[in-house]
């Protein structure tokens, strides 16, 4: 029982009639049934649901994309496409799966995990620089550099 316990509260959600802007890094799957408009990097899955509206970058290691999603996404292993979904956007991905009435526009590319790891971990780098620069008492530490 625990073990099904650990799983369920594994995944991060961003429900519906929730409308977040920003940069998001998790190391747990995520799913998103509302807005989304950002950058989101994650080490697992990421489900787009059918009332989602994603607009940004993302980087996983897989994707099930059901709603809407616009912009560039990197996945490590495999995206699939649902039944219903639109996505706009540049696909790099290692494979996919394209369900019959799923839209897609966009370039798409087979990538290699190399060329993977490489984008994740620039952007992983970014985030964290950004984190860094949030943290209380760092714009007091970049001002007093500048006096």
């Amino acid at each position: 029982m625990a073990k099904t316990e650990e799983i369920v509260n594994s995944v991060s959600r961003i429900s519906a009639g929730t409308a977040i802007k920003g940069d998001l890094a998790s190391s747990n799957d995520l799913r998103i049934d509302g807005r989304f408009e950002g950058r989101i990097i994650s080490k697992g899955r990421i489900v787009i649901g059918e009332t989602a509206e994603v607009s940004g970058e993302i980087v996983c290691t897989n994707a099930d994309i059901w709603g809407k999603m616009k912009g560039d996404i990197y996945v490590k292993d495999t995206l699939s496409l649902k039944k219903g979904s639109k996505a706009d956007g540049n696909l790099n991905i290692k494979r996919i799966i394209v369900e019959l009435g799923a839209a897609f526009n966009g370039v798409c590319k087979m990538i290699t995990e190399e060329e993977f790891d490489k984008k994740s971990s620039a952007l992983d780098s970014e985030l964290n620089a950004g984190l860094r620069s949030a943290e209380p008492g760092a714009a007091h530490a970049n001002s007093e550099k500048r006096k």
